[in-house]
């Protein structure tokens, strides 16, 4: 064996994994790598895994998730970004990999096609849709304002809006670029969207998100998704007004108005006051000038109806003459009137009788109604005799009694009750027979009864009961 292979230190592999991560480690402590990221993936537990690539190379690399809640540029597939962190080694599978600390995105170009593939993926959820913009009040009472409290577009704004019209003007402030701008800015309008009503701060009826001008990296905040929805989700109408006017920012498009800068803005959200004051002056005085055309037509054309008419004294004068004449024509149709009814009453005394006489008429015709009441009274009393005699007659030859005082006689039972048949009498032991005078008591000895003859009248014939 070779002397000098022999006389090398032994290694486990646990060894030269560490020596050899030592090495990377102290050599790569800082480094910057710019790379195009690929096959990223978000672990539950927070952290990054990607890797860095070029044309010719890979490179591992992972973001711990202390480290990717701080990161400036949110990574996806695609993207070049320039990446600051450490090289080390990962023994367990024998590779070397970057830790990334920070992250940038590369370059404008890499900027510009992110913010295009943002832009078509917002739109296609209809953020940006014509119909879910809303108009802006003519006149807001109250203007809030999302943006730095210390740069020069807040003095801007306020400096135009005293000029236009003096509003009340809420300021939220925002970091307006850097790492949590874009949070702040999406927490401010939806902040100002939370407002109640009512409340003790006022609800603003516009709003403005500005910012002055600056690289496309500075006004990147405002092309994140965070940004971007919650102009879209705000019901208080909002005017964008980022950078200068040659800026376009993903905001701009969510938005209800864009500014092409933040002055501008301030004089989209308000009228200017003077000008409005001129425009009601000259209205007010339109208004007068067509009142008076107005009055001046009327006033013509009741001149033109009054010279139809005839004169009011003219008129009050054939009244006059027309009163003297229907007071005449009264005097003297009352006495002729008079004349008439006296005449009338006159008439009607004539044809009618004295009272004696009618009180004799009636008291005549009063005697001959008594007597004929008399008379036929007394008739009606004897003919009511008469029918009654008659009728005393009829019930006396109806009587039984007549039929038992011609010889005939009614057989009763023990119990009363009359007997008609021989049959029912030969069942009964004692009987009564009621004759004309009385009742006689009979006891049966059972022995049959002699037939006798029936009686004939004197013609031969036999009698009747009646």
């Amino acid at each position: 064996m070779n002397e000098k292979l022999t006389n090398l230190p032994e290694l486990s592999v646990s060894e030269i994994s560490a020596r050899l991560k030592r090495t990377v480690e102290d050599a790569y402590a800082l480094v910057k790598v710019r790379g195009e990221i690929s096959g990223f993936k978000r672990h539950g537990s927070g952290h990054l895994y990607f890797a860095l690539k070029d044309a010719e190379a890979v490179l591992d690399a992972v973001c711990w998730k202390g480290s990717a809640a701080r990161l400036a540029a949110k990574p996806e597939d695609g993207l070049e970004v320039v990446c600051l962190g450490r090289l080390t080694t990962y023994a367990g599978r024998s590779k070397y990999q970057m830790v990334v600390e920070q992250m940038e995105l590369s370059g404008e170009g890499a900027l510009l096609k992110l913010l295009e593939e943002r832009k078509k993926k917002l739109a296609a959820e209809g953020l940006f849709a014509a119909e879910r913009k809303r108009s802006l009040p003519y006149l807001p009472n109250v203007i809030g304002v999302v943006t730095s409290p210390t740069g020069a577009v807040i003095r801007d704004i306020l400096h135009r809006l005293g000029d236009r019209f003096p509003r009340h003007v809420l300021v939220w402030p925002v970091a307006v670029q850097g790492e949590g701008a874009a949070q702040q800015v999406a927490a401010a309008i939806r902040g100002f969207n939370a407002f109640p009503a009512g409340g003790k701060l006022p609800r603003p009826d516009v709003l403005i998100v500005a910012r002055g001008g600056g690289s496309i990296e500075d006004l990147w905040a405002f092309n994140e998704e965070i940004v971007v929805r919650a102009a879209a989700e705000s019901t208080i109408p909002l005017i964008s007004a980022v950078g200068h006017e040659t800026d376009t920012t993903l905001i701009d498009f969510a938005s209800d108005r864009r500014a092409p800068t933040p002055t501008a803005a301030a004089e989209m959200a308000v009228p200017v006051r003077l000008d409005l004051l001129a425009e009601m002056k000259q209205k007010s005085a339109r208004m007068t000038a067509s009142m008076r055309r107005v009055l001046d037509e009327r006033r013509l054309l009741l001149e033109g109806f009054a010279r139809g008419l005839p004169k009011p004294s003219h008129l009050v004068e054939d009244a006059q003459q027309k009163l003297d004449e229907r007071a005449e024509r009264l005097a003297n149709a009352y006495p002729a009137y008079l004349e008439r009814n006296r005449m009338a009453v006159a008439r009607l005394g004539a044809a009618l009788r004295s009272p004696r006489e009618l009180i004799e008429l009636k008291a005549h015709g009063l005697e001959k109604s008594a007597l004929a009441l008399a008379h036929g009274w007394k008739n009606h009393v004897q003919a009511w005799e008469n029918g009654l005699d008659r009728a005393g007659r009829l019930l006396e030859t109806l009587s039984h009694r007549s039929v038992l005082a011609r010889g005939y006689a009614l057989v009763h039972g023990p119990d009363g009750v009359l007997i008609g048949h021989a049959e029912q009498a030969k069942k009964e032991s004692d009987l009564q027979i009621e004759f004309q005078d009385g009742l006689v008591g009979v006891k049966l000895d059972g022995a049959p009864p002699v037939p006798q003859k029936p009686r004939k009248g004197p013609d031969g014939r036999q009698g009747s009961l009646l």
